[in-house]
C-alpha cells in the first residue's frame, strides 16, 4: 500500500508530499491544474524511462521518494529479500533522482539499483489503469493476457512459454545445420580426398625425424665404413707399425727407464693405460664396422617415404613435421561435418517430441482458459448491467486450433465478443462498442480482474471519459466497493465518482513570479462538499450544488 509521496522539482511541482490511506481516494482538480502529476511522478519512481524534461526548468535535479507498507505483500518482500534489500521493518522507501542531463538514479530502501529493478520491484506494489487502457482491450494478445491473469494458472503459462522455446531453439539449430551442409557439401569432397590421401601414406607421429635421420646414415653408411677401417688400420691392425703398438713400445721404455729414476713410472703406467684404451677402441670399431648396412634398398624406401611427405607438406603448405597434425585436425572436420547428418535426423527426433510436449501443454492451458472464461463471462455481463447496459451481453470466444504455428501464448485464438442492445448479435468489441461504452467494459473487466489478481495500490487514471448521469455513479461504486479490499487511487473529473471516494485531493495551479506552480491537497469534509459542488456546478457554487454534494457523499458513504 502506498503511504507517502514527496515530489521535488518535478515538471511543475516544487515541492509536494502527501500521506495516503486504505479505500478510494480520488484526485480531483481545474482542468490543466495537473491532476496525473502524481501518477506521473510515482510511474517514474517505478523504473519508468527518465527524461530531462521532467526536471523543473528552475532547478538542476528531479526527485521522487514513494513509501509503501509491505507487510501483506510477500512477493515484493521476496523480492526485496532476493536482492538484499529489505528494511528493519514493513516500510519500503523508492526513490528516484533525475538530472537535467536527463541521467538518473535508483534507490531501494537507500541503496542504489537499477530502473529495470525499480520497475521489476513496482509490478508488485502498484497497477496503473490509463485513460487510454480500453485502447489495447481490443488486442487479441492483451485480451489473453487478462484472462490469464484472472485465471492465474501461471503455472500453465509458463509450461506452454518454455515448451514453445524449446521448440523453437530445436528448429532453429536444425535450419543452421541443414544451411551449414549445404554449404559444407564441396568443403566436405576436398576433405574426403585429402584425409584419404593422408590416411594412404599413414605418416605416424615422430616418423619424419626418425626416417630423416635414417636416410642420413644410410646415404653415409659408405663413407662411414670405410673411414673406420682405415682408421683401424692406423689404431690396431696395421701390418708394419700401429698407434698400439707404438703406445706399448713406448710404455715398455719407460717402465725400464724407471728402474734408474722412479719418477718415470707414472709416465710409463699412463702410456700402457692408453695403449689399453685405443686396444678397447679397436675392437669398437671393430664390432661397428661387421654391423654397418649397406642396404640399397631400405635407402631406397627410406627416400621415396621422404620424398612422399616433402611432397604431401608442400601440396598443403606445411612443414613436412606438421603433417600428422595437419592430418588429425582435417580427420576432426571431416567428422564434424559428416556428423551433422545424423545429428539432423537426431533433432527431427527431438523437434517431433518438443512438439508434442507444446501441443500437450497448450491443450491443458486452453481446458483452463475456457472454464475461467465461461466464469469471466458472467461477472462481466453482470458488471456491465450495473454500469448502465441492462442488457448487455460479454462472452470470451476462443478458438483452439491444434494446427496452429506455435507461439508463446498457445494455440488458442480469443476474441472478446459483446452484445449491447436486446436482439444484436455477439460481436467483436471494435464492432459493436461505441468509446463510451468501450470504457465501461474496460473498467468492469480491470475491477473484476483486479479482485482476483491481488494488488495493493490501483490506480486509474481518468479511466471514466466519456461517462456521466447514472453511469458515473455506478462506476463509483464499484470503485468504492473494490476499495474494501484493495487501495484505489483515481484521479477523476465527475462528482459521481469523486464523491464515491473516502478521501480526496485536490489539485490547483497558480502562478507566482513568472514560474507556474502544482499544489495537492488533501480536502477536509468541508473541503470535499465544495469540490465536488465545483464538478456539479462550475466555479460559481450555489447552495443547491453545495446540498446535492453533500447528497452525493452521503449517498456514496452507504456503502
Amino acid at each position: 500500500m502506498l503511504v507517502g509521496l514527496e515530489i521535488k522539482n518535478f515538471a511543475i511541482v516544487s515541492n509536494l508530499s502527501t500521506e495516503w490511506h486504505n479505500g478510494m481516494t480520488a484526485i480531483t482538480g481545474e482542468t490543466g491544474a495537473g491532476k496525473s502529476i502524481a501518477i506521473d511522478a510515482l510511474s517514474l519512481c517505478l523504473g519508468e524511462r527518465a527524461e530531462a524534461s521532467a526536471v523543473r526548468p528552475s532547478a538542476d535535479k528531479a526527485e521522487v521518494c514513494a513509501q509503501f507498507d509491505i507487510s501483506a505483500l510477500p512477493l515484493a518482500q521476496a523480492f526485496l529479500e532476493q536482492h538484499f534489500l529489505t528494511s528493519a521493518d514493513n516500510d519500503c522507501l523508492l526513490r528516484r533522482v533525475v538530472c537535467k542531463n536527463g541521467r538518473s538514479k535508483s534507490y531501494i530502501n537507500g541503496s542504489s539499483v537499477t530502473a529495470s529493478q525499480l520497475k521489476e520491484l513496482g509490478q508488485y506494489l502498484i497497477s496503473i489503469h490509463g485513460q487510454h487502457a480500453h485502447q489495447h482491450l481490443l488486442k487479441a494478445e492483451h485480451q489473453l493476457q487478462l484472462l490469464d491473469a484472472y485465471a492465474g494458472h501461471q503455472d500453465l503459462v509458463v509450461k506452454v512459454t518454455e515448451s514453445y522455446k524449446q521448440f523453437a531453439n530445436l528448429q532453429k539449430e536444425f535450419k543452421q545445420l541443414e544451411q551449414q551442409q549445404l554449404q559444407q557439401a564441396a568443403q566436405k569432397q576436398l576433405l574426403e580426398y585429402q584425409v584419404a590421401e593422408l590416411d594412404e601414406f599413414a605418416l605416424q607421429d615422430g616418423e619424419f625425424e626418425q626416417i630423416e635421420v635414417e636416410h642420413y646414415k644410410l646415404s653415409n653408411s659408405q663413407t662411414i665404413l670405410e673411414s673406420c677401417q682405415k682408421e683401424l688400420q692406423y689404431l690396431y691392425e696395421g701390418e708394419e707399425q700401429s698407434a698400439c703398438s707404438v703406445l706399448q713400445h713406448s710404455a715398455q721404455q719407460f717402465a725400464d727407464l724407471a728402474q734408474y729414476d722412479e719418477s718415470l713410472a707414472s709416465v710409463a703406467a699412463m702410456l700402457e693405460e692408453a695403449a689399453v684404451q685405443v686396444e678397447e677402441a679397436s675392437r669398437e670399431i671393430r664390432n661397428y664396422t661387421e654391423q654397418v648396412d649397406l642396404d640399397p634398398a631400405r635407402l631406397t624406401e627410406i627416400e621415396n617415404r621422404l620424398s612422399g611427405a616433402m611432397d604431401l607438406a608442400r601440396k598443403h603448405h606445411i612443414k613436412p613435421q606438421g603433417l600428422v597434425e595437419f592430418h588429425q585436425s582435417i580427420s576432426k572436420e571431416l567428422e564434424s561435418i559428416s556428423n551433422n547428418s545424423s545429428r539432423l535426423e537426431q533433432l527431427d527426433s527431438e523437434i517431433n517430441d518438443a512438439l508434442l510436449d507444446y501441443k500437450q501443454a497448450s491443450e491443458a492451458l486452453s481446458i483452463s482458459r475456457r472454464s475461467y472464461a465461461n466464469t469471466l463471462n458472467t461477472l462481466i455481463s453482470e458488471s456491465m448491467a450495473n454500469l448502465s447496459m441492462e442488457n448487455g451481453v460479454f462472452e470470451i470466444s476462443l478458438t483452439e486450433d491444434p494446427e496452429r504455428a506455435p507461439n508463446l501464448l498457445g494455440h488458442d485464438s480469443v476474441s472478446f465478443l459483446v452484445s449491447t442492445n436486446p436482439g444484436q448479435p455477439l460481436q467483436p468489441l471494435a464492432k459493436v462498442a461505441s468509446g463510451g461504452e468501450l470504457s465501461r467494459i474496460s473498467l468492469a473487466i480491470q475491477v473484476i480482474i483486479a479482485q482476483k489478481v491481488t494488488t495493493p495500490t490501483l490506480i486509474f487514471d481518468e479511466v471514466d471519459v466519456g461517462i456521466s448521469g447514472p453511469t458515473a455513479s455506478a462506476v463509483g461504486k464499484l470503485l468504492r466497493q473494490l476499495g474494501k479490499s484493495t487501495q484505489v487511487i483515481c484521479v477523476t473529473h465527475l462528482p459521481q465518482v469523486a464523491s464515491s471516494a473516502h478521501q480526496q485531493f485536490f489539485v490547483a495551479k497558480e502562478i507566482a513570479k513568472g514560474e507556474t506552480f502544482t499544489n495537492m491537497l488533501a480536502l477536509t469534509k468541508d473541503g470535499r462538499v465544495d469540490e465536488i459542488a465545483r464538478l456539479l456546478g462550475g466555479d460559481n457554487v450555489s447552495k443547491t450544488a453545495k446540498a446535492n454534494a453533500k447528497e452525493l457523499i452521503k449517498s456514496a458513504c452507504v456503502i
